[in-house]
């Protein structure tokens, strides 16, 4: 059983989530408005994440760098339940992402891999949803203990980290022997 399902068929088993306890969830935006979205759960002091890439951006007349979000879409949210109404009113929130109309956690795991290979400032991009492939951990480096699925790119290994709940990656670039087989 999957992470996600493990967790949401707890919170059915549960009745539902205990409205104080603090989880990360995933917030569904408006198309273009995870910045503005994050800027303003800031300022209500609700702790925010949202994992961004630099982007070189050519046009005929210049080039720009742009700081894109990871997971278009997306912005992720660390708050209780019993808060929820003050996060689904900052404009630009569509709604908490979950099954059957219940909220489901984002697993603390997958938010520390995020940070890990977002704070690092690798060369990160994002990826196609990968649900098979050959599964590794990496045993070396800075990205120590990190999982994920290996992909090639013009013969340099990849490392494509998954968040299942919102079915989106991201892929690392990184040296082979770093790697090891799960």
């Amino acid at each position: 059983m999957s992470a996600i399902a493990s967790a949401f068929s707890r919170c059915r088993d549960q009745g539902s989530l205990g409205l104080s306890e603090i989880h990360w969830y995933a917030l569904y935006t408006t198309a273009n408005h995870e910045k503005k979205v994050a800027e303003e759960l800031n300022r209500r002091s609700i702790e925010v994440f949202l994992p961004q890439y630099l982007s070189l951006r050519h046009w005929k007349d210049r080039s720009v760098r742009l700081e894109l979000p990871f997971f278009p879409g997306y912005v992720f949210v660390h708050f209780a339940l019993n808060e929820r109404f003050r996060v689904l009113q900052v404009p630009g929130v569509v709604r908490l992402v979950g099954f059957s109309n219940s909220p489901v956690p984002v697993p603390e795991i997958d938010i520390a891999r995020l940070r890990s290979v977002s704070n690092l400032r690798f060369r990160i991009e994002p990826h196609p949803y990968l649900t098979a492939g050959r599964r590794v951990k990496v045993k070396a480096g800075p990205l120590t203990g990190l999982e994920g699925v290996v992909v090639r790119r013009k013969n340099n290994p990849r490392l494509v980290v998954s968040i299942e709940l919102i079915k989106r990656s991201m892929a690392v670039e990184l040296d082979e022997a770093d790697l090891k087989e799960d």
